[in-house]
């Protein structure tokens, strides 16, 4: 509950009642930032008015003053230690993807060696299928059929689908260099493009107008 400072009584009879101090503001753990903030300005507001009638601040408000930077150092330690432990929580989970990704990818070769090597047992002896107490094991034909690569380097360009990365400029020359028909089907191909903002950057630096697109000097946090 916020308790008010008393108004001293008017020193003559006829002088009008001096304006009300603002309430002092009871500074509790539980508080947000924000609170902290709010209470911290009506404070200094109410320090302001002490400064103004006695010439310093009473004992009550630097000892609420004292109070408020320890709750919001306590705040401010609080988040602090929030962000780490979420950075390296992050920082795991990016780790473990990039290892289940890669034991993925190892039992899916395994899986792939040793299915290549029950088809060999199972065509080496003129057999369809090995059964065993839960599974069956069986040789089927393919529904349809498969190319085996023996040597990607011989195999012609026009037998390829390229996947290549341009920079906007350069695609754009060479666009406007090819036929109509070829330029047709080269934009028909493109699957997706991302903005540059280094380009984006430099083209804004030489006074170039960039619709969809400003640089501007932001802020970020640093936790130190």
């Amino acid at each position: 509950m916020a308790t008010a400072v008393a108004l001293p009584a008017p020193v003559l009879p006829f002088a009008a009642p001096q304006e009300e101090l603002k309430p002092i503001p009871v500074v509790t753990a539980e508080h947000s930032l924000l609170e902290i903030d709010r209470e911290m300005d009506v404070l200094f507001d109410h320090i302001q008015d002490e400064l103004e009638e006695a010439g310093e601040p009473s004992q009550e408000s630097k000892a609420l003053f004292e109070q408020l930077c320890d709750v919001f150092g306590d705040k401010v330690d609080r988040i602090g230690r929030f962000i780490r432990v979420m950075e390296a929580r992050a920082a795991y989970c990016k780790g473990e993807a990039s290892r289940l990704a890669t034991r993925g990818r190892v039992a899916e070769n395994k899986v792939d060696q040793t299915k290549a090597l029950i088809l060999y047992f199972l065509q080496s002896r003129d057999v369809t299928k090995m059964e065993g107490k839960q599974f069956t094991l069986r040789r089927q034909k393919n529904s349809q059929d498969s190319v085996r690569i023996l040597d990607p380097s011989l195999i012609p360009l026009r037998l390829k689908r390229v996947e290549a990365r341009f920079d906007g400029a350069l695609w754009e020359q060479i666009i406007a260099a090819v036929p109509i028909e070829t330029r047709t089907l080269l934009l028909a191909g493109i699957q997706d493009t991302t903005p540059v903002s280094d380009a984006i950057k430099q083209a804004i630096a030489q006074n170039e107008e960039v619709a969809g697109a400003t640089v501007t000097r932001g802020y970020h946090v640093r936790v130190a």
